[in-house]
C-alpha cells in the first residue's frame, strides 16, 4: 500500500493581484520523512510553493493538504495549529537581534501560550530545558545567554533551526536558508537540517540555488520554472545536466 502523503498539491494555481502567475497547475506529493529540495531560478515560484504549504500565501484555486487536512480555508485556531506543526526557516533568520539566544529559541513556543505570557517571558522550566536541548542539537548550547546580534550569520540560522524545533514540527520548510552564508556555515546549516530529517523523521522541504548541495542532501529534487513544475525525480535518477537544464531561460 502506498504511504499516505504528508503534503499534497492538487491543481494548485496562484495568481497575484497584479496578474503575475506565481503557481500554475501544481500537482505534487511529499512523503513523510522525505528531504525534498526545490530548485529553480529566482522568481520561478519556489517561495510561493513553499508558503502555500503553511498558508502564508493562499492559492487562487486548487487544493493543498497537509497531514491529510485541507488547509486552504483554515482560519484562526486551526491555522495556528497548522503553523505549529509546520516550522519555517527564512533566509534572513527572523530573530529578535537585541535579545538573548534563549529568548529567541523559546519564542518557538509562542503558539502554545497566551500572548501576555510570552511577552513577559513566563516560560516554564521544562520549556527552558527544551530550549537548551534544542541549542545543543545544533551545537550552540554555549551561546544560550548571548545576544543574537553577537552571533555570526550561520550561528543565527542555526538558532532559527533550534527555535523551529521548539514547535515539535512534523514538517520544516527552509526558504533559501543558506543564501547569505559562507561555505563553511552553509554546510553546518545543511547538516543540521539533514540530521533532524534522519534522526527525528521530520519532513524537510528546502529551496536551494546550489546544484551541488541539492545533489548532496536531497532524497528527491523537483524543479520549477515560471510557476510550473518542470522536473521531479528521486536522487538516484538525478543528473547534474538535468538540474542545469532547469536554470536555462526559455
Amino acid at each position: 500500500m502506498e504511504a499516505k502523503s504528508i503534503i499534497e498539491f492538487k491543481d494548485v494555481n496562484k495568481i497575484y493581484d497584479n496578474g503575475t502567475v506565481g503557481l500554475k497547475d501544481i500537482n505534487l506529493t511529499v512523503q513523510p520523512g522525505e528531504f525534498l529540495v526545490v530548485v529553480g531560478l529566482s522568481g520561478a515560484g519556489k517561495s510561493t510553493l513553499m508558503r502555500t504549504i503553511n498558508q502564508m500565501h493562499r492559492p487562487s484555486s486548487g487544493s493543498v493538504l497537509v497531514d491529510g487536512v485541507e488547509v486552504t480555508d483554515l482560519k484562526g485556531r486551526a491555522l495556528r495549529e497548522l503553523r505549529r506543526k509546520v516550522g519555517m526557516i527564512f533566509q534572513n533568520f527572523n530573530l529578535v537581534k537585541r535579545t538573548t539566544v534563549e529568548h529567541n529559541v523559546l519564542s518557538g513556543k509562542i503558539s502554545y501560550y497566551p500572548t501576555w505570557k510570552s511577552l513577559l517571558n513566563l516560560y516554564t522550566k521544562a520549556d527552558k530545558l527544551q530550549a537548551a536541548e534544542a541549542l545543543d542539537r545544533v551545537n550552540l548550547l554555549e551561546k544560550l545567554y548571548m545576544r543574537a546580534d553577537q552571533l555570526s550569520g550561520g550561528q543565527q540560522q542555526r538558532v532559527a533551526i533550534a527555535r523551529t524545533l521548539m514547535q515539535d514540527p512534523k514538517i520544516i520548510l527552509a526558504d533559501e536558508p543558506i543564501a547569505s552564508l559562507d561555505p563553511l556555515t552553509t554546510r553546518a546549516v545543511m547538516n543540521d537540517l539533514k540530521k533532524l530529517n534522519q534522526e527525528d523523521g521530520i519532513t524537510v522541504v528546502v529551496n536551494l540555488h546550489s546544484v551541488p548541495l541539492a545533489l548532496e542532501y536531497a532524497d528527491r529534487i523537483v524543479g520549477m520554472r515560471a510557476g510550473q513544475l518542470v522536473y521531479d525525480e528521486p536522487i538516484n535518477r538525478v543528473t547534474e545536466s538535468d538540474l542545469n537544464a532547469i536554470y536555462q531561460s526559455v
